[in-house]
């Protein structure tokens, strides 16, 4: 009895190894199946997800932005051009005024009583200037009938020369003594909006004084600097006579809803900074636009409206100072793809060269692809957002978990 119950204690680790064994051959026999399965299955499956979407293509009007200032196109410092006592001042502070205004009044009666001495002396000297002439002409009938000497007649014609001269002298005198007393009223000399006094009442002034100034308001520039690409695209256009338009928006303004034309474009770029000088002329009836004041200036292209091809933002990497991206091939592999961008309009880059409409492109998942890597791309619309979409789904996961319905 003892030899038979040791037999059956051997035999059960036998029955054990036996059935691991069985399970390791069955496991091993899975795993062949499954490698076979995976040798035929196609190259293109082993790629990473990626979401890719089709180059757009749209008619645009093409504008850049930038930064500038709004100036006066025509400002004037009001100085007086004679010295006196300020007796009048004819405006208000910030008024506006008309071109012939009269804005100070400088004390004219001292310039009257030179201005009329002067004319008393002009005509003492044209008086005697007559009578030297009617003297002249005595002279020459006495000179045909020999009644006098040549020497005599040369006298009196040089003597009526000296006294005409002496006349027309007296006349200029006469004639600056009158323009002094037309200063002493100091006008504007062009419409626009004057600023306050700066000398009162009483104050002795002569012509280095400011008085005042006036800027014109009717229309005005918007100066800002463009870059070397501004220029290349504008600049020739400009100085041929075809200017692009501009549109300004101040600071507190929504867009741009003030039009004009660019007017100027410098002569050469400012090594230095790489940009280009460059003013917009606008129309101000209104008289909003005040010279000074920040304003948006939106650059359209002179070219007018054309074919644009557009991508999302997203899809761009860069590559030291040259931007790519990633075009999906017939193959479902990644393309190398350099591109030259553009402007921003209505949420996607415009693409001046390096793709075709219709193609496309990695847009989500750029940090698993490599060029000519495989890849399992999942269409989208290029406005779209799959990061965001994706996050939209998990919260909608979630929901139904908790709730137990879904939205469909």
């Amino acid at each position: 009895m003892k030899n038979i119950k040791s037999m059956t204690v051997v035999a059960r680790p036998l029955v054990a190894a036996m059935a691991l064994a069985g399970l390791a051959a069955i496991a091993l026999s899975g795993c062949g199946e499954a490698t076979g399965k995976a040798a035929e299955a196609p190259a293109g499956a082993g790629g990473p997800p990626i979401s890719a979407a089709a180059v757009v293509e749209k008619t645009i009007i093409e504008t850049q932005e930038f930064s500038g200032r709004l100036e006066a196109i025509e400002q004037v410092q009001i100085r007086p051009r004679v010295g006196g006592f300020i007796t009048a001042i004819n405006f208000k502070p910030g008024s506006q005024v008309k071109k012939g205004d009269v804005l100070f009044v400088i004390d004219p009666r001292p310039f009257q009583a030179e201005a009329n001495r002067a004319e008393a002396a002009a005509n003492s000297a044209r008086a005697k200037a007559d009578l030297a002439k009617v003297e002249l002409v005595r002279a020459e009938k006495l000179l045909a009938d020999k009644a006098i000497a040549q020497r005599e007649y040369d006298a009196s014609a040089s003597g009526y020369k000296q006294l005409d001269a002496d006349a027309r002298a007296a006349q200029a005198q006469y004639e600056a003594a009158k323009l002094n007393l037309s200063y002493t009223q100091v006008t504007s000399p062009i419409n626009g909006r004057v600023s306050k006094a700066e000398i009162t009442l009483g104050n002795l002034v002569d012509a280095s004084a400011v008085l005042t100034s006036v800027v014109s308001l009717d229309q005005i520039y918007a100066s800002f600097d463009g870059d070397e690409d501004t220029y290349l695209r504008v600049g020739a256009a400009a100085h041929q006579g075809k200017p692009a338009t501009v549109k300004i928006g101040l600071a507190n303004e929504t867009g741009f809803p003030h039009e004009g034309k660019l007017e100027f474009v410098d002569n050469q770029l400012d090594v230095r900074s790489g940009s280009v000088r460059m003013r917009a002329t606008l129309a101000n009836k209104d008289g909003i636009l005040v010279p000074g004041l920040f304003a948006r200036v939106q650059l359209e292209g002179s070219t007018g409206a054309k074919a644009a091809v557009l991508i999302n933002d997203r899809a761009v990497n860069t590559d030291q100072n040259r931007k790519f991206v990633f075009v999906v091939d017939k193959d479902n592999k990644a393309e190398y793809r350099p591109v030259i961008l553009g402007q921003q309009i209505d949420g996607l880059r415009v693409v001046r060269d390096g793709l075709k409409p219709g193609e496309k492109i990695v847009v989500n998942g750029l940090q698993r692809v490599k060029p000519g890597s495989p890849l399992t791309p999942t269409v989208v619309p290029m406005d779209s957002d799959p990061l965001a979409a994706n996050v939209a789904k998990k919260e909608e996961k979630v929901a139904v978990a908790k709730t137990g319905t879904s939205k469909e």
